[in-house]
């Protein structure tokens, strides 16, 4: 129950990812949504979206691995999951917002 945490925060980002892949991106900053074309907003939601689902799946991951493992590997479980997600988050940040910022 140590990393209760990781569940929590998980969820609640998988929630977020969600609400993005659905079109809604009131959630990303402004400064990363505000080149986004009208029509390429679900487009847009949709990557970042997945690319922060994926996040905390796999934090969500680390909580259950958690429990079956006497040391901290967590972070074996995080890193690939947060190394995968980034790249779905920078593909729609480049190819809808042209550019991070």
């Amino acid at each position: 129950m140590e990393h209760i945490t990781l569940l929590v925060v998980g969820l609640i980002i998988c929630l977020i990812g969600a609400s993005n892949m659905s079109g809604n991106i009131k959630t990303v900053h402004f400064y990363n949504r505000r080149k986004v074309k009208e029509e390429d907003i679900p487009k847009y939601g949709k990557a970042v979206g997945l690319g922060t689902l994926i996040i905390g799946l796999f934090m969500i991951a680390a909580f259950i691995v958690s429990f079956f493992t006497d040391g901290d590997v967590t972070g074996y479980v995080m890193i690939p999951g947060f190394v995968i997600g980034l790249g779905f988050i920078l593909y729609g940040q480049f190819k809808y917002n042209k550019g991070i910022i």
